[in-house]
């Protein structure tokens, strides 16, 4: 028997000869002009088009189709279509567009029954976008070949090292995803719809899969293939899904908690997008720096238990330098006595008397994740009983981070007798006063009614008692702690505020991050952002949360405006009158402004 003959592959179909490419039906009808001009007004407010002109500078060859153009088309794929894709935008450029949005966006009019005209279209709406990626990608390479990974991994250094060429691409990449996604949100606050927003939120890292494989070993020489993107990784998620194979972004949204009145949009309000489990902590902060600059409050910032691990001058303390106060939840490794500043001991995040009794200060150690989400009636009560040996707060953290406590048998309504605190600092007797047995708060605030703190028989002399039983307060420095001031929270840990701010919190993050990967906007669906790169991706990603934003808005507003109030130029974008000269000018982002 003869050998088979090896199977001859069909040779490569190039793009000449394929077919011409159509749009779907739903595709075929017209975007209105105002539509339109909504989102190339998005794109305008955020700033980003004078950055990415800056940027582009001279460069040489033919202008090509204007970057503003290709960003607003994404923009309206995103929102009539659910998908950041360049096909899905390109179809809408090409088809779906009034003659005055075509040249008000500066794109050529095409013929759609003609082949070749058509498919020019198509390579100068990649190539526009090709070139806005390729200006803002610190380390440049071909996204759709397979590098070895000892290639990869020096490509991937370029977004870790410290060149200031590198950092600066970066950081204006960063610039241009903070303005993107903050522009609803500036829409927000002028209209005057963040009024009741007090400035509490809540950071949540999600994963954010991508249409490539992830490296693997060259069957025929074993040698190690890295993935087309070169930076992503494995994103494990704290539940028990499997893990998934892209970035990892950082989101921070505007919260409420339970005592908040009044309403007001939840908005994402930053986006970082990222290697997973890399600067956990830093893409925080970097969320929360430009809230300040916007106007809006600082409150308490709500996390889960991935930005408790990280080490104070990464997370907390950069946190709190910022004006905000942490609500933390723990590992199970982590809960109860956590460590000890000045000789208060720090329990589950607060400093407390060192003579807390015991079966209080261990109610937490052990417990697993499912007893502190529905507490019992008895960690209840030991939870409530905890309260009276807390430090209380005296003094704010100046400049330099440092804060003062008192202890809670000191003040003129101590919150506990100690025996040892009247032997220390000779208070003697209180003189005998009438009391109302009728009235609660009398009966409350007398000191037999408080609980009493029981010093060891044999007390310590008072050379060896810690400094906060020698004074009415202390100084905690922000170094006091070392790495255990990542545990200090700001709210007693599963008291009724920490659960009414928590709980609320992480509730309305977690439902922004389902609103995000919902039905009509998908961000965990990688074939909804098929460009390949780590620029690209977050570029997309940003325009995703950015048009998500809007809608946010949008439905906030149809639900909570008055109807009788009026509608102002402001809050319905017009699209401008007059004739319009298409033709970009060389090396910019968009056509030049309409005389």
């Amino acid at each position: 028997m003869s050998a088979a003959k090896p199977r001859a592959w069909p040779p490569r179909t190039t793009r000449a000869r394929a077919t011409r490419p159509r749009p779907p039906a739903k595709q075929r009808a017209q975007i209105p002009d105002a539509v339109v001009s909504h989102y190339a007004r998005l794109l305008d407010d955020s700033g980003v088009l004078p950055l990415i002109d800056a940027e582009l500078g001279s460069r040489p060859g033919p202008p090509g189709l204007p970057i503003a153009a290709v960003l607003t088309c994404l923009l309206l794929s995103i929102n009539h279509t659910g998908k950041a894709t360049l096909v899905e935008a390109w179809r809408i450029a090409a088809f779906c567009l009034t003659a005055t949005a075509r040249h008000r966006l500066g794109l050529p009019d095409i013929n759609p029954e003609d082949i070749h005209q058509v498919l020019a279209s198509s390579r100068r709406f990649y190539r526009a976008f090709d070139r806005l990626t390729t200006v803002l990608d610190p380390a440049r390479h071909d996204r759709r070949a397979r590098l070895p990974q000892h290639q990869a991994d020096a490509l991937a250094d370029a977004w870790e090292d410290d060149d200031p060429a590198r950092s600066r691409k970066r950081e204006l990449l960063q610039d241009i995803v903070t303005a993107l996604v903050l522009t609803p949100v500036r829409w927000a606050k002028g209209r005057g719809y963040l009024r009741h927003f007090r400035g509490d939120v809540g950071i949540d890292t999600t994963a954010a899969p991508v249409f490539a494989r992830p490296p693997r070993a060259r069957r025929s020489t074993g040698e190690l293939i890295a993935s087309t993107e070169i930076t992503a990784g494995w994103h494990h998620s704290a539940g028990n899904g499997p893990p998934e194979y892209g970035y990892s972004v950082t989101l921070t949204v505007a919260a409420r908690t339970h005592s908040v009145s009044g309403s007001f949009p939840q908005l994402a309000l930053g986006l970082v997008l990222d290697t997973p489990h890399k600067r956990i902590g830093a893409n925080a902060i970097t969320t929360l720096k430009p809230l300040a600059a916007l106007g809006l409050p600082a409150a308490f910032a709500v996390v889960d238990r991935a930005y408790t691990d990280q080490q104070p001058g990464h997370f907390a303390q950069p946190a709190r330098e910022l004006g905000y106060r942490l609500a933390l939840d723990y590992k199970v490794d982590q809960r109860g006595v956590q460590g000890s500043a000045h000789g208060a001991l720090l329990i589950d995040g607060s400093l407390a008397c060192p003579l807390m009794p015991d079966r209080l200060a261990q109610a937490t150690t052990g417990l697993d994740d499912t007893a502190i989400r529905t507490p019992s009636e008895e960690l209840t009560a030991l939870i409530s009983a905890r309260e009276p040996y807390l430090l209380r707060l005296k003094q704010n953290a100046n400049t330099g981070g440092n804060i003062r406590f008192q202890c809670p048998a000191a003040g003129t309504s101590p919150s506990v007798t100690c025996p040892r605190f009247d032997r220390l600092h000779q208070r003697g007797p209180t003189r005998p006063t009438a009391v109302d047995l009728t009235d609660t708060r009398q009966r409350g605030a007398h000191l037999a009614a408080k609980p009493r703190v029981l010093p060891p028989q044999t007390d310590l002399n008072a050379g060896e008692l810690p400094r906060i039983c020698h004074q009415h307060t202390i100084t905690v420095r922000k170094d006091d702690l070392g790495h255990l001031d990542k545990f200090r929270q700001d709210v007693p840990y599963l008291s009724p505020a920490w659960i009414g701010t928590y709980k609320s919190v992480r509730a309305n993050t977690e439902g922004i991050n389902g609103r995000i990967k919902g039905h009509d906007l998908d961000l965990g669906d990688p074939k909804n952002r098929l460009a390949h790169g780590r620029v690209a991706q977050t570029i997309l990603i940003a325009l995703l949360v950015a048009v998500a934003n809007d809608h946010f808005l949008d439905q906030w507003r149809h639900t909570h405006q008055p109807q009788d109030e009026p509608v102002t130029l402001a809050d319905t974008p017009q699209t401008p009158a007059g004739p319009f000269d298409g033709t970009p000018p060389a090396g910019q982002s968009r056509p030049p402004p309409t005389p």
